[in-house]
């Protein structure tokens, strides 16, 4: 059978197992489609799984140069194994997120630098998930300008691969499926029209390498991010950094209030933002609360209750303005989970008649095996986008979690040496969270602990500032 003949009956297969429906559905990128492609379904069917492995092969791969195949997880990865074994390449494969145990691998498999590796997807709409892969194998030093894909939806996919330096090849296109299926009674011509006018009128939105799109805000200087915050706290944040060149910020980890505002006095001077946890203060009053403001104006610092608010809207509104610690009153900004959804955002935003007040919202977090995925991640940012007055930024790890440069990347989880304490607590270098986009690193008990704390304080600022200054004149090792 010739491979036009192999290629009309696989698209007639596909429709027959229910890998090729129509109706109304939601694309990964957020697009209503007439027409969806779920290639799940093929592991039971290893004989469908055979012929678009060898088609794959025969149309694409066989005039390719490339040392390794590499799957976009998940659906992808039983095709790349047929692939691999069909092509005698070897096979990488790349996990979603980062093991907390173990080498913490995020690429498994072997392989050495500038090698090149072959990417295979099942559909590609706007090339996201394709280009999420991408970056991570060249993270690795990976040589990655290629990707064997079975369809290709017509939607902008293709460009947005080549605007970053991958050439794709696809199996079918829609419009090549819908013409098949159309001229073997499968679908009537109604529903080929429709959904042809649908590819025609509707176009998935441009894509940048999370490289790119955190280039810009890793590049630029505090000074320069203050001017294009929209949330009064951030712009405050970044010009108090800018001023007494310091990035640092203390968690005061501390029952008692003494030894709090004791602490302060001796590090004030050489942190920009203090993080407090109210609750576990033993003898919390308000005369603390007043000295803790006084020594805000004379160091030049301000105050971050880390609260985590999880609640729904209503609880949320009264636990930051009323009981005990009316943190309303006092903190300039608070830690929030996005869980509840956005009814804790609009709380938050009008419970407070002060504009002056700013939210870090959650996105991941350094505690060994937390539940955030990167799906949960991107749901969170998107949230934030709806509220720019409020937000001042995210509390997370990675520099390609936002690209807004007018937002904050709060970093905790930061000591000199110590990799891990007994309680799941994970720790990354001051050079290394500055390298994955910190602006702002939270130091905790490296100081606090320490028998000098201001000595130790004084370590930490010169250390985070100088890896700031190598990053924003991309000098970063």
């Amino acid at each position: 059978m010739d491979f036009t003949k192999q290629l009309e009956e696989l698209a007639i297969n596909l429709f027959k197992i229910d890998a090729v429906k129509f109706g109304e559905f939601t694309t990964k990128s957020g697009m209503k489609t007439p027409v969806y492609f779920d290639l799940r379904v093929i592991v039971s069917y290893p004989a469908i799984m055979e012929s678009i492995s060898n088609l794959l092969y025969t149309s694409s791969l066989i005039s390719l140069e490339y040392d390794h195949i590499c799957g976009v997880p998940y659906t992808a990865l039983p095709i790349a194994t047929l692939l691999s074994v069909k092509a005698n390449k070897s096979m990488l494969m790349r996990r979603k997120e980062a093991k907390s145990y173990g080498t913490k691998k995020l690429i498994e498999g072997h392989f050495s630098k500038n090698q090149k590796c072959c990417i295979v997807e099942d559909v590609v709409t706007s090339g996201s998930s394709v280009l999420e892969t991408v970056n991570d194998l060249r993270k690795e030093g990976l040589v990655v300008e290629q990707a064997v894909i079975i369809l290709d939806r017509e939607q902008g996919g293709r460009q947005n691969l080549e605007k970053n330096k991958v050439t794709m090849m696809s199996l079918l296109t829609m419009s090549e499926l819908i013409k098949i299926l159309v001229d073997n009674n499968c679908i009537t011509k109604e529903i080929g029209v429709e959904v042809m006018n649908y590819l025609n009128s509707t176009k998935a939105p441009s894509v940048k390498s999370s490289k790119e799109s955190a280039v810009n805000r890793l590049n630029m200087p505090y000074e320069k991010r203050a001017e294009v915050s929209r949330n009064s706290i951030a712009k405050q944040l970044f010009t108090i950094m800018a001023t007494k060149k310091t990035n640092l910020c203390i968690s005061v980890d501390l029952t008692s209030s003494i030894q709090i505002l004791n602490l302060l006095e001796k590090v004030g001077e050489h942190v920009c933002l203090v993080k407090t946890h109210v609750d576990i203060i033993e003898d919390f009053n308000t005369n603390f609360v007043e000295q803790l403001k006084q020594l805000a104006t004379k160091f030049n610092f301000l105050l971050l209750e880390d609260r985590k608010f999880a609640d729904i809207g209503n609880t949320v509104s009264l636990q930051y303005s009323k009981g005990v610690y009316k943190i309303s009153e006092w903190a300039d900004c608070v830690t929030v989970h996005s869980l509840p959804g956005e009814g804790i955002l609009k709380a938050l935003n009008s419970t407070s008649s002060d504009k002056n007040k700013g939210v870090l919202l959650l996105a991941e977090m350094s505690s060994e095996g937390n539940l955030i995925t990167p799906d949960y991640t991107k749901a969170t940012v998107r949230m934030a986008e709806k509220y720019p007055q409020l937000m001042t930024g995210f509390v997370c790890q990675n520099a390609v979690t936002f690209d807004d440069p007018g937002l904050v990347q709060l970093t905790p989880g930061v000591q000199l040496e110590k990799p891990k304490d007994n309680l799941g607590q994970v720790y990354n270098t001051p050079e290394k969270v500055i390298e994955n986009g910190a602006d702002v690193v939270v130091v905790g008990r490296g100081i606090v602990a320490s028998k000098n704390p201001e000595t130790e304080a004084v370590l930490y600022k010169n250390i985070l500032w100088k890896s700031y200054s190598k990053r924003i004149m991309g000098k970063m090792e």
